[in-house]
């Protein structure tokens, strides 16, 4: 440095002494006050550059975050797909099965109800048979018993009547057997 510059630094620092000696309190105040404002505004642009740094450094910790989800959340639904198709199958093996015994239960239930009905059904129809029959019977009614016996009688009958036509029929067709003259006495003697 040449001695004029250094003379001049010197000399700028003994104004300055001088100065900062005739500075009020006030004005000391208002400097630091200054400086303090100033802290404040270098802390901020700190803090948002900081912070623009740790938004970047989130930002791409939720991207990876975010892939590493997708990507297991893609495995859990592919996992619990297989699964419920696991459960389809065994849920649908249990209905069928259940369906084929309760439907062979019921079916089963339906054969004896239906032998009952059947059962119940032919002693009412003896029971109306009986009835009417007795109802017939007091009326003078033949029963059809008493009919068809009475029909195989009436068909035996028109057989012997038609055998004896037949026969009469044959003996009156043959012609009758030829006297013989008879014998008359001669008076001559």
């Amino acid at each position: 440095m040449n001695k004029k510059t250094a003379k001049k630094k010197v000399a700028k620092k003994k104004v300055t002494k001088k100065t900062a000696s005739r500075k009020s309190t006030s004005n000391q105040a208002q400097d630091y006050a200054h400086e303090i404002w100033l802290a404040g505004l270098g802390a901020f642009a700190l803090a948002q550059e900081e912070g623009g740094k740790i938004v970047k450094q989130g930002t791409k910790a939720l991207d990876d975050t975010r892939s590493k989800v997708l990507g297991e959340s893609s495995k859990l639904f592919e996992k619990l797909v297989a699964e419920g198709s696991k459960l389809e199958s065994k849920g649908r093996k249990m209905a069928t099965d259940t369906v084929g015994g309760v439907r062979g239960d019921v079916e089963s239930r339906v054969g004896k109800v239906r032998e009952s009905a059947q059962a119940n059904w032919d002693k009412l129809e003896k029971v109306f048979e009986q009835r009417v029959a007795r109802a017939l019977s007091r009326l003078g009614v033949p029963t059809s018993d008493e009919i068809n016996e009475l029909s195989k009688r009436v068909a035996e009958l028109n057989k012997r009547v038609a055998d004896l036509a037949k026969k009469q029929e044959a003996a009156a067709a043959k012609p009758a057997p030829a006297k013989a003259p008879a014998k008359t006495e001669s008076k001559a003697s």
